[in-house]
Parts: structure tokens; C-alpha cells; sequence
């Protein structure tokens, strides 16, 4: 990797960390992150490909009260060097998956570590509240984004410089069975991610749905693009069936219930 690819890396890196507090460029999305990196090291195809099978297991991360999900920026980030640094090309993605899950979870400790550093920062900024200093405030409040931000480009840093041949040398010692092993488990994370998912926006209106998308999938030689425009096409006829049924309801005086309590309270809204 050059040294102009690496610089890239570790800003694309930095973004994702900030991103992962701001929301709002998506840069710490897997999908967003494997990508870019893919794109600054020549291999954006394995990026796709990295970032996509991520994003399926990211899915089903989110924070519930006090309980964190794992860092989804830093697992992204990690595997796409190791991907990159590894040489394996396609054949590396299932074992740059396995590894990322560790990482993900392990990157917690950093996020506490820096949550931790910004309850003092914000003691600082009371402090400069009450003197009505609002540059100050300004200025501490930029110190924490760019915390979040290093969260992610030090460690990104420090895998740069391993040496890709030491990389490469680890992943190919690794013994048939293991490789084997770990693609397999990345595999099943991903599909455990998915059902994560499922299971949070399941309901009786969408199994159906569910349903129509598996069966054409598993008997069709669609392909992903196809089968999201169709999924597209029966979203798009089902809200305006759903709204025509609402005011068809609402015209006649009658009371509408769609089996999802509060789909119809915020429709009565």
C-alpha cells in the first residue's frame, strides 16, 4: 500500500469515527467505510463485497439504554486493511469478517474511554457557559468530535504499520480447516444479524412480504437488483392500498385497525 493510500485510509478512518457519533454522511456505516477504503486502495470491488456482508450484521446492532452495540466504524475499518493488507482478495472476506466481530466488540473500550474523557470536557464547557464564552464552548465541542474521530485513525494506524507481508504471512499459515471455519462463522453472523433485524420489524403486515421475497429468491435466477425492485413495487402498492383503505374508512365513519396499535395512532394523528 502507498503512502498516499494510507493517508487516505486513515482520514476515511477519522470520518467514520466521527460519523458514528454526527450520523450524518453515514461514513461509519460498513457498506460507506469498506467502500472508501476499497476505493483509495484499488480494491473497491472487495471492499463492495466486505462492506456489504458487514452491513447485514451491523443491522442488527443499535444502543438500547445503557447496553452499547459493538463499534460498527472500527470493524469496518480494521477488516477492510487486514482484507487489503492480507493480498487474498475475495477469498479473504469471510476471514475479514470473522475477525472484525472481535474487533467491533473490543472497540467498545474505546468508546467508553472517550465518553469517559468527554465528562470532563463538558465540565470545561459549563465553566465556559457561565462565562458566556461561546468560542470556548465551540472549541471544546470540536475537541470532542475530533476524540471520536482519533477513536477510530489510531487503531487504523497501527495496522497500517504492520507490514503487509507480515499480514500475509499470518493469514496464509493459517491452516486449511481454520479458514474454512471462520467463513463458515462469518457467514452465520451474518445471516444471525439479518434475523435481528427481522425479528424487530416483524408483524403480521410484513411476514407476507417476507415470505413473497424468499420464495422468489430461492426458485428465480433474479438478481439482487431485480429482487429489490420488486420489493420496491410491492412496498410502493401496499402503502397506497393501505392509504386508500384509510380513507375509505375515515369516509364512512368507521374506525380503521391494521393490527400495529401505534401504525394507527400516529395514522389518527
Amino acid at each position: 500500500m502507498s503512502a498516499i493510500s494510507m493517508v487516505l485510509v486513515v482520514i476515511v478512518a477519522f470520518f467514520a469515527g466521527m460519523e458514528g457519533i454526527l450520523d450524518q454522511w453515514q461514513f461509519h456505516q460498513p457498506l460507506v467505510a469498506c467502500t472508501l477504503i476499497g476505493m483509495v486502495t484499488g480494491h473497491m470491488a472487495e471492499g463492495i463485497m466486505l462492506g456489504g456482508s458487514l452491513q447485514m450484521i451491523a443491522l442488527g446492532w443499535a444502543n438500547v439504554g445503557a447496553a452499547v452495540a459493538p463499534d460498527a466504524a472500527l470493524a469496518a475499518v480494521a477488516s477492510s486493511i487486514i482484507l487489503v493488507q492480507g493480498g487474498q482478495g475475495v477469498k479473504g472476506i469471510g476471514s475479514a469478517v470473522a475477525i472484525a466481530i472481535p474487533l467491533a466488540v473490543a472497540g467498545l473500550f474505546l468508546t467508553m474511554l472517550v465518553r469517559t474523557i468527554t465528562v470532563g470536557i463538558v465540565h470545561l464547557m459549563d465553566k465556559a457557559a457561565k462565562e458566556a464564552n461561546s468560542k470556548m464552548i465551540d472549541f471544546w465541542q470540536y475537541v470532542c468530535i475530533c476524540l471520536q474521530g482519533l477513536r477510530i485513525a489510531l487503531p487504523a494506524i497501527l495496522l497500517l504499520i504492520i507490514p503487509a507481508s507480515a499480514v500475509r504471512g499470518m493469514l496464509e499459515a493459517m491452516p486449511a480447516w481454520l479458514n474454512d471455519g471462520m467463513s463458515i462463522g462469518g457467514g452465520m453472523v451474518v445471516a444471525v444479524g439479518y434475523a435481528m433485524v427481522i425479528n424487530m420489524m416483524a408483524s403480521r403486515e410484513v411476514w407476507p412480504f417476507f415470505a413473497i421475497g424468499f420464495v422468489i429468491a430461492a426458485i428465480s435466477d433474479l438478481t439482487l437488483i431485480a429482487i429489490g425492485a420488486l420489493g420496491i413495487a410491492l412496498a410502493l402498492m401496499y402503502l397506497s392500498l393501505d392509504k386508500s383503505g384509510s380513507n375509505s374508512g375515515s369516509n364512512n365513519g368507521g374506525n380503521s385497525n391494521s393490527g400495529d396499535p401505534l401504525g394507527d395512532i400516529l395514522d389518527d394523528y
